[in-house]
């Protein structure tokens, strides 16, 4: 059984859902909230949002059900945020590696997921923030938003329950490693085009080849291939 509970405003929807946690016996909980004080995305990063303009998700799921690496998981589940949305807005939805989706060159979600144990049973907390409505995204030029770029109004009640139904529907039916690679390669933003690259605060063309098991990039450079993990290389875009 999976549920989904809301709170009119919070912190982080991420730290926020152990409490509902401790009562529930579910092995899929999850929690959204349309205004998020102090959301959090990868290593550290913050995520500003606007109040009751976009949407702050997270689904709590019990470990057991996944024989997934901690990669293959985070790329499963950037494919199926991904297909909700393409399918939602009917465009050309990309990832960016590891944890952004991108519509018309622009991040419309950052992805955040933790692994932890709560009241002894292990979970994947999977937080992702959602621009649904906002229109001013002065401080990151990056970013934009769903009504935005497609000029389509979203309802955010709605919005979130077909999200949560989709993501559900779609963990409960889990497909290869070899298939979820080869998902997320394809679906990868800016692959196999010339994209400039920051590396050690130095700028340098490159190409994006793939991204493999071990959750490693592999970019085509002057030098030749070279892998990276995260925070070790940035794609300016």
């Amino acid at each position: 059984m999976a549920q989904l509970f809301y709170l009119k405003e919070c912190p982080s929807t991420n730290d926020e859902i152990s409490k509902f946690l401790l009562y529930e016996n579910s092995d899929f909980i999850a929690l959204h909230t349309f205004n998020q004080t102090k959301g959090r995305g990868q290593y550290g990063n913050t995520w500003s949002s606007t109040a009751e303009k976009n949407v702050a998700y997270t689904l709590a799921v019990s470990t057991h059900h996944f024989t997934l690496s901690d990669f293959m998981f985070n790329y499963y589940t950037a494919i199926i945020i991904r297909d909700f949305l393409a399918n939602m807005t009917e465009c050309d939805v990309k990832i960016k590696w590891p944890n952004d989706i991108i519509l018309k060159s622009k991040k419309i979600v950052g992805i955040l997921i933790e692994k932890k144990k709560i009241n002894q049973k292990n979970y994947f907390i999977i937080g992702a923030g959602f621009n649904v409505l906002q229109e001013n995204f002065d401080e990151i030029s990056n970013a934009s938003s769903l009504s935005v770029l497609t000029g389509k109004i979203f309802r955010l009640e709605e919005f979130t329950v077909s999200l949560h139904d989709f993501l559900i529907e779609k963990l409960s039916n889990i497909p290869t490693d070899g298939e979820i690679l080869k998902r997320f390669n394809d679906l990868l933003f800016r692959k196999d085009e010339i994209s400039v690259f920051e590396i050690d605060k130095k700028r340098q063309n490159g190409i994006i080849k793939f991204c493999d098991e071990k959750g490693e990039i592999w970019i085509e450079l002057e030098e030749g291939l070279r892998s990276f993990y995260h925070k070790e290389i940035k794609l300016l875009y």
